[in-house]
């Protein structure tokens, strides 16, 4: 029976589910440090009017110790000027020159109607001061009050961006494992068709291809016995993007590889510009083929990723390849 009509459907349902959950995390993300953003502007604007108000707390109540002090020596000098009015109002009663005692008496009440008047002035000014001090210490309650909520949401959108972020990573986790799946089958079946061959090696996660096989010495032009190779290449990818959905981002690499010895041909002045031209050779024959462009990538690498650092005939012949991985996107 032919299951691969039901396993694609599921497996597209799948990636769906994945591309939702991933597009509803990067909104949620957007907004959410859009929000911390916010909350930490008006988290400093806060902190300034707190220090604001603390410094004129400071000075008020800097002011009302004077005042309070003031007033204190006022009430002594009230004290001292009563127990003198009372002096010498006895003194008035006694002596028969009571004239000169009294114009004293009148004195001394002047002056202690005008203690009197200080002292309630000095009053009304502590009692104004002891209001603005409730007002500041209401208006400090109420910043700490916004700084505890302002505390407590942005804990919670760090709880919920790191819920967010665990699940971005198992999708993605979930992604690798599916294109690893697909990478073992493509190879597998490329193994298959190609059989125990020398000039084709598997190294790692990748088919290595001596250049040999596709080109000639010094030359980026496919030769026919190349072309029949990519043929089969190309068929293995053929199918293979039938069976990947089209959500997953995966491609094909093209990886030129020369050995050490320098060129320096009019087609090309570097190893490099060689490796290059080579890799894209190789794309564009595959894409000749019916390949979709959107799932090759070619890459020049030169002399520099050798896989045999001697100076040697058989080191060169291993270095001067054409490797294909199929990776991500």
């Amino acid at each position: 029976m032919n299951y691969w009509p039901g396993f694609v459907d599921a497996l597209s349902t799948l990636i769906l589910s994945v591309v939702f959950l991933l597009s509803v995390f990067v909104i949620v993300q957007f907004y959410l440090a859009q929000e911390v953003s916010g909350k930490d502007t008006a988290l400093q604007r806060l902190n300034a009017q707190i220090a604001q108000l603390t410094n004129l707390l400071s000075l008020e109540k800097s002011g009302a110790v004077d005042l309070e002090q003031q007033l204190a020596q006022m009430r002594a000098g009230l004290a001292t000027a009563e127990n003198e009015r009372d002096r010498l109002k006895g003194l008035a009663d006694s002596a028969s020159g009571a004239a000169a005692a009294q114009g004293q008496v009148s004195q001394l009440s002047t002056e202690l109607d005008t203690q009197k008047s200080l002292s309630a002035r000095a009053l009304a000014q502590v009692e104004a001061l002891n209001q603005q001090i409730a007002a500041l210490r209401r208006q400090l309650g109420a910043l700490e009050s916004a700084l505890d909520v302002s505390d407590q949401r942005e804990k919670e959108s760090q709880t919920r961006l790191a819920e967010l972020g665990q699940r971005l990573n198992v999708a993605l986790a979930q992604r690798v494992q599916e294109l690893s799946r697909f990478r073992s089958d493509f190879f597998g079946r490329l193994r298959t068709i190609l059989g125990n061959r020398q000039d084709v090696r598997i190294v790692g996660d990748r088919f290595v291809f001596q250049s040999e096989v596709f080109f000639d010495a010094s030359q980026a032009l496919l030769k026919p016995e190349g072309m029949s190779e990519l043929d089969t290449v190309a068929g293995a990818l053929l199918e293979l993007e039938k069976q990947i959905p089209t959500d997953i981002a995966w491609v094909m690499r093209v990886d030129g590889h020369t050995d050490a010895r320098p060129i320096f041909t009019a087609q090309f002045r570097s190893n490099w510009d060689l490796s290059a031209a080579r890799a894209i050779s190789v794309v564009q024959y595959l894409v000749s083929k019916g390949v979709s462009p959107q799932h090759l990538v070619a890459a020049g690498f030169g002399e520099f990723q050798p896989l045999d650092t001697a100076a040697s005939e058989a080191a060169y012949s291993r270095n001067r390849r054409i490797e294909l991985k199929l990776t991500e996107r």
